[in-house]
């Protein structure tokens, strides 16, 4: 082949990656990616506080425990709460899957409600609440509480400004190219059920 085809082959293979590089950034390719990444990041977020969560959930029932014996049914809740939530794998492959999201998002709430109606009980018993350790776990649960707000939040926000790219002219044809799809976010219905008081019935002695 001569020096100046194999030249021209070159420089147009240089031409076509380029010209490539700049359709995908103009359809929107290089944000799909981008915001894809925040979620990712968003949701392990999410995750390591319902994590944290999870790990302070046995020190506070022994503590109760320790006080509060007969209030058994609430106790019972919570740890069986606790285990379903550890009974669902979650990967940051969740957030590609609905169904599985859905049954996560479940799950969790199930355990906040449990968790409020233990601290509604805890309340009725002044010797456990004066104790140290108890206030310590209930503190940091507080906190944890918080972060998964401040956590769940952030998600939420990057899943909105994903789903709206993915939606948006031109770059949902680039989306139904490479395969990007809308990710689910928590839900309004979620919010108000984690919201609602808990129904606390105390048991006579």
């Amino acid at each position: 082949m001569p020096k100046v085809v194999r030249v021209l082959a070159r420089s147009l293979g240089w031409m076509l990656v380029l010209g490539t590089t700049v359709l995908l950034a103009g359809c929107g390719y290089n944000t799909l990616q981008s915001e894809d990444e925040q979620i990712k990041a968003a949701w392990s977020e999410v995750l390591n506080q319902y994590q944290r969560r999870a790990d302070l959930i046995p020190n506070l029932v022994r503590t109760v425990e320790g006080y509060a014996q007969q209030e058994r049914e609430v106790l019972t809740r919570v740890t069986e709460a606790r285990a379903r939530v550890g009974s669902i794998q979650a990967t940051p492959g969740l957030i590609n899957d609905p169904a599985a999201f859905a049954k996560f998002q479940e799950a969790q709430g199930e355990l906040t409600g449990a968790l409020s109606r233990l601290l509604v009980v805890a309340e009725q018993y002044p010797n456990l609440k004066s104790d140290q350790n108890f206030r310590d776990l209930q503190a940091q649960l507080e906190g944890t509480e918080n972060r998964i707000t401040v956590a769940r939040n952030r998600y939420i926000a990057a899943v909105q400004a994903y789903n709206t790219t993915v939606r948006q002219f031109p770059s949902n044809l680039t989306a139904m190219v490479f395969g990007f799809v809308v990710k689910p976010g928590f839900t309004v219905q979620d919010e108000a059920q984690i919201a609602r008081p808990p129904e606390v019935k105390f048991q006579t002695q």
